[in-house]
């Protein structure tokens, strides 16, 4: 990890408005995560973490403040932009896995790359090969969501935020339909790719389990900061192991 600033978020705020009444959901959140981060931001339901998730994966706007993405200010976005952001620059980790039934699992992995285009279906298979290789489901590749355990598809929805190289991988509740082994098991996995590729991840949770694999953790609480802890550094990776 270097000391060069991925995103930045400059007093974000964000109210929803139903009816007559408002919910400040951000009151005002600072922050910066550097490239190659393997940052975390924890706090309990109703903290605002999906919120602030949704602002720096370009899902939704703020009410007020900017969010700053390798120095571009992408609040100023047109939707255009918006959308070839997140087409492009950003990858999703979701807890519900968000994979397709029908689909194999490299089918998958290679949507990312079919909506980016460009590239022929032989590309696409080799490369989702490769990304499912890498996520330890080599022999895997052709079998259907049903046919993967939990941990499993969570693997394949890994492989799929990485396979466009994206420059963040924003990552909502990604342990939070797991069971303990597999959901430590599965930030392992993160980790250790966030190191061997070097890319930017952002990971919202209120597992405290999980907080052990962060360089940093951002206690998020009534939508603000409340305060910044850094971790010890982590460790070279470890090879990822099959569950």
């Amino acid at each position: 990890m270097n000391e060069e600033i991925m995103v930045v978020a400059k007093n974000l705020k964000r109210i929803f408005e139903f009816g007559e009444t408002e919910v400040h959901a951000l009151g005002g959140v600072d922050l910066s995560i550097k490239k190659g981060e393997f940052a975390i931001i924890l706090g309990p339901s109703g903290a605002g973490k999906t919120t602030l998730l949704n602002m720096i994966g370009g899902i939704d706007r703020p009410t007020e403040g900017d969010v700053i993405v390798d120095s571009d200010v992408i609040t100023e976005y047109s939707l255009d932009q918006l959308n070839s952001y997140r087409r492009n620059d950003v990858g999703w980790i979701f807890q519900f896995f968000n994979i397709v039934a029908s689909l194999r699992a490299w089918e998958n992995v290679g949507l990312a790359l079919e909506f980016q285009g460009g590239f022929s279906k032989k590309q696409i298979k080799e490369r989702s090969f490769e990304l499912l290789e890498q996520v330890g489901l080599g022999g895997k590749e052709d079998r259907f969501p049903s046919q993967l355990s939990g941990g499993e598809q969570q693997r394949v929805a890994i492989a799929r935020a990485l396979i466009k190289k994206p420059k963040i991988i924003v990552a909502d509740e990604p342990t939070g339909n797991l069971d303990f082994v597999t959901g430590q098991s599965i930030a392992e996995l993160m980790l250790n790719l966030n190191r061997q590729e070097n890319t930017t991840f952002i990971v919202v949770s209120h597992d405290l389990n999980i907080t052990q694999y962060a360089d940093r953790v951002f206690h998020l609480r009534m939508g603000k900061i409340e305060h910044i802890e850094e971790q010890p550094q982590n460790s070279v990776p470890k090879k990822v192991q099959e569950e």
